[in-house]
């Protein structure tokens, strides 16, 4: 009954946020979030930055570039967790300016937001952190964009809370990504009714179709995954009209030092663009009423 009322709350048109020269929101370009689940090598990092700004801009994609310096939340103590937020940073300022791409990463402390903010483009408050304040609050005052992954133990109404602590700042440049919900354990589900009542709080939505395939912790001392659901569930997500997808790509994901099971092969990303932009432009013909 609480779900039911929800999904019929009073559409109102999301804002557009601007990153770099492109635009994100509704009536745009699908925007495209894409790189590694954590950063390997320096030369790694750079080699892959440079072949995805060449898929993507070979069709004229909005793209920025995203990687973690530090995955403070891997399954277990022994797992890689990057090269730390001093080198790391290093490396993703060096991709930024040899590239000239737009810069994502993920943020864990109010103390690490001044030391990235002046290198990313958009600051990511990962889904364990959706609900920690001060963070939110010190990433929304460098008037940044900023990508909210919504909380796998979160319904998507919960988000406005959320929206409304950053809004509150006065920063309006808000992304809202779904990557699925808790589904009994150690399994997500994807709701694509997630994207449309996210919508609904008048923010762009992005879809995370590599995080919502993980079965967290499923593989005991790891996170295990479902790679092959990862184009289907990202057709449908743009079918329910998101306005972007975030993607984790590797070379040779089965030798990747996290995400290895979710993450999608760098040469399979032109056959899923392709599939979703038609899909994008079939929706884009025929909006929501």
């Amino acid at each position: 009954m609480f779900a039911c009322a929800h999904l019929g709350m009073v559409n109102q048109k999301a804002k557009i946020v601007n990153v770099r020269n492109f635009a994100i929101g509704q009536g745009q370009q699908l925007a495209f979030i894409a790189g590694p689940c954590v950063i390997e090598s320096h030369e790694g990092c750079l080699k892959l930055a440079e072949k995805l700004k060449t898929i993507f801009q070979a069709k004229k994609l909005p793209f920025i570039f995203k990687a973690s310096y530090d995955k403070a939340n891997r399954t277990s103590l022994n797992s890689y967790r990057g090269p730390g937020i001093k080198e790391g940073i290093k490396i993703l300022a060096e991709v930024k300016k040899r590239l000239d791409l737009p810069i994502l990463s993920d943020v864990h402390s109010v103390e690490e937001i001044a030391i990235v903010a002046e290198t990313l483009d958009v600051i990511q408050i990962p889904a364990f952190l959706c609900r920690q304040t001060d963070l939110i609050l010190a990433a929304a005052k460098t008037g940044k964009p900023v990508n909210i992954k919504k909380g796998q133990f979160l319904a998507p109404w919960d988000m406005k809370s959320v929206v409304e602590k950053m809004s509150g700042t006065g920063n309006e440049r808000i992304l809202l990504t779904e990557r699925g919900a808790c589904f009994g354990y150690n399994n997500l589900v994807s709701d694509m009714r997630s994207l449309v009542i996210m919508r609904e709080l008048g923010y762009p939505v992005i879809y995370d179709a590599t995080h919502s395939v993980q079965l967290p912790g499923g593989q005991g001392s790891a996170s295990g995954g479902e790679r092959n659901m990862v184009l289907p569930l990202a057709r449908a997500a743009v079918a329910a009209g998101c306005d972007g997808l975030f993607l984790e790509v590797h070379e040779t994901p089965e030798t990747a030092l996290s995400d290895a099971a979710t993450m999608l092969p760098l040469h399979d990303l032109p056959h899923l663009i392709g599939q979703v932009l038609d899909i994008h432009k079939a929706v884009a013909n025929n909006p929501q009423k």
